[in-house]
């Protein structure tokens, strides 16, 4: 036997574990979800549990709150991290070391924990409030229990994790290049766009992958900060299995978010097959 069609045994061997694992923790539960989501009250398949999906309007009231936090938690985690990775890259100091020494406490902090310290922050009666009547304002607009305790909540949640993505692909810029664009008077803006956000661009979808799909499925900060209604996916999952026992209508909005995070899932890996091509050529 030679030695390549060895090492491909080799590789097939070592890769079969992970295959497997895979295939059984999330390809198997992904058609047991689509096959349940199908099934009707009567034991037959047809789409009316997702027909529930888009006529109810608490459901779709739900779906639209989902969205409305996620894409705002993407787009303030994306602008804040850029910004946090973009000072630290190209500023010196003490207040860069203070950030780099900070930023990241808040992904070790677990996330119930970090939730509570918010509603102690922030609730009607929390720490906030009592300092601006101590100061001789009045009442703080609602915070918690509303959506704005959950995108805040958010942020404290992605931004480290986003902020270290693109820190080490600032990282990966030449000071070089900088040094060259600034020579032949290429202003912040456009060194930013010409220069900065190309060579930093794989990384930014990653972060945008990671972040989209961490908020559209959480559950910890939307159970313990959201309204009641409307409700955000996982709480909503978790209320149609777990209080009025729907397991097929669970199945049905379990499969819908794993079809919101797939769409985002394929534009990365399109664009990512696209880099690939473009380098083979």
């Amino acid at each position: 036997m030679s030695k390549p069609v060895k090492m491909g045994i080799l590789g097939l061997v070592l890769v079969i574990p992970s295959f497997l694992l895979l295939f059984v923790t999330v390809v198997v539960p992904i058609f047991v979800s689509l096959k349940e989501s199908l099934t009707n009250e009567e034991g037959g398949y047809d789409l009316s549990n997702y027909k529930f999906l888009f006529t109810d309007k608490l459901m779709r009231a739900n779906i639209v709150f989902t969205l409305e936090v996620t894409v705002i938690s993407v787009v303030i985690v994306l602008i804040v991290s850029y910004v946090l990775a973009a000072y630290m890259r190209f500023n010196k100091g003490r207040l860069v070391a203070w950030i780099r020494n900070m930023y990241m406490i808040p992904m070790f902090i677990p996330s119930v924990i970090a939730t509570y310290g918010l509603i102690q922050l922030l609730g009607n009666h929390g720490w906030l409030s009592r300092w601006v009547l101590l100061l001789g304002g009045g009442d703080i607009p609602r915070i918690i229990f509303d959506i704005k305790g959950i995108i805040i909540a958010q942020l404290w949640f992605n931004i480290p994790f986003t902020t270290m993505l693109l820190g080490s692909a600032m990282s990966g810029v030449p000071d070089a290049v900088i040094e060259s664009a600034k020579d032949v008077g290429a202003g912040r803006l456009r060194l930013f766009v010409r220069f900065i956000l190309p060579l930093t661009y794989k990384t930014l979808l990653v972060a945008v992958t990671f972040v989209f799909m961490g908020v559209i499925g959480s559950f910890t900060a939307p159970f313990l900060l959201g309204p009641n209604a409307p409700q955000m996916l996982g709480v909503s999952m978790e209320q149609i299995f777990g209080v009025f026992q729907e397991k097929q209508q669970a199945s049905a909005l379990a499969f819908f978010t794993f079809m919101l995070c797939s769409v985002m899932g394929y534009f990365y890996i399109r664009s990512m097959i696209k880099d690939e091509g473009a380098r083979s050529a």
